[in-house]
C-alpha cells in the first residue's frame, strides 16, 4: 500500500478483530437470508468455473468458501489480519492483507471482482469511487463486478424491529443517518456509510462501470424475521417464516421501489468498454 492511500480507520479494524464475523451469517435467520440471497444472486451472473474471483473485503471467507466449492479460483483481500488468516485456512482459497482503494493485483486479471464489504465502510464518496475504479481496473474486459451496500433506510427499519426507535437518542441518530448516510459506530456496529439505491447506481457509473443491475438482497420481509427472533428468542432458520421472507425477496426483485427496503443492496455491473 502506498503512502497516498489513507489507512483503514482503526475503529473498523478493532471492531472486526473483536467480533466473530465468521459466525454472523450463520447465527440468525436474517444473517442466513443475507447469505443465501447473496449467493443466489451472484450465481446468476458468475461466469462458469474455474473463473478467477477476487473477493475484496471478503472477511473470513464466507462467500469464498462456497465459490471455491463451486470450482472457482478465489483470492481474498481484506484489511483485517484475523480475517486473512481465517480465509487462507479455507480449502482452495488464498488471501492477503490489502485495501480496496489500492489493490496489488495487476490490470485485467480477474473474471469476477466482489466488493461485498468495502463500500459501506468508506464514508467519503471519493474513497468509494476509488474502490469501484480499482475493481474495474483489475477485472478483465467483459468481467463481472458485484458490489454490496447497506440501505440508507435499514437503521430505521432495524430499530423498528428491535423497538429502539422509541428512544429519543436513537431517533436523533436515525434522522442523521437518513439525512447524511453516515454512521459513527455508536451502537452495535462500526463506522459505516448507508446508501440509497439511486446513490449507489450513480457512484458505479461515475467510476466508469456500466449501468448496474440492482437487487434488494433480503427483500422487505427481513424486518419481521428480526423482530420475531428478538422477541421470542426463537431461531427462525428453516421455518415457514424464513421461507416466507425468502419468497418475498424473490417476488420483490422486479420492483425498484422495494430495493431500499432490504437491509443490503447488491449491484452487478461490468467495466465499461474502452
Amino acid at each position: 500500500m502506498t503512502s497516498s492511500v489513507p489507512a483503514v480507520r482503526p475503529e473498523i479494524i478493532d471492531f472486526y478483530t473483536r467480533s466473530n464475523e465468521a459466525a454472523r451469517l450463520l447465527a440468525t435467520a436474517t444473517g442466513a437470508l443475507e447469505f443465501a440471497r447473496t449467493r443466489e444472486l451472484l450465481r446468476r451472473h458468475l461466469p462458469p468455473a474455474p473463473a478467477r474471483v477476487l473477493d475484496v473485503g471478503g472477511g473470513p471467507g464466507a462467500h469464498a468458501r462456497w465459490l471455491a466449492e463451486d470450482g472457482y479460483t478465489v483470492h481474498v483481500v481484506d484489511p483485517v489480519s484475523k480475517h486473512v488468516t481465517q480465509a487462507a485456512a479455507v480449502d482452495g482459497v488464498t488471501a492477503e492483507l490489502g485495501d480496496a482503494r489500492h489493490l496489488a493485483a495487476t490490470a485485467d486479471t480477474y473474471d469476477v471482482v466482489l466488493l461485498l464489504g468495502p463500500l459501506y465502510h468508506l464514508h467519503d464518496q471519493h474513497d468509494r469511487i476509488s474502490a469501484l475504479t480499482e475493481a474495474a481496473r483489475v477485472a478483465r474486459p467483459g468481467g463481472v463486478i458485484a458490489a454490496a451496500a447497506i440501505s440508507r433506510y435499514s437503521p430505521l427499519l432495524d430499530y423498528i424491529a428491535t423497538t429502539g426507535i422509541t428512544q429519543s437518542a436513537i431517533q436523533d441518530g436515525v434522522r442523521d443517518t437518513l439525512a447524511q448516510g453516515r454512521y459513527a459506530g455508536q451502537r452495535g456496529f462500526t463506522v459505516a456509510y448507508f446508501q440509497t439505491s439511486t446513490e449507489l447506481r450513480a457512484e458505479i457509473t461515475d467510476a466508469g462501470l456500466t449501468d448496474p443491475t440492482l437487487y434488494g438482497i433480503e427483500g422487505p420481509g427481513w424486518v419481521a424475521v428480526k423482530a420475531i427472533e428478538k422477541y421470542t428468542g426463537a431461531n427462525l432458520m428453516d421455518t415457514d417464516m424464513y421461507e416466507a421472507a425468502l419468497a418475498a425477496a424473490r417476488i420483490a426483485e422486479p420492483h425498484a421501489a422495494l430495493i431500499d427496503a432490504s437491509a443490503h443492496i447488491l449491484a452487478v455491473t461490468q467495466p465499461r468498454p474502452v
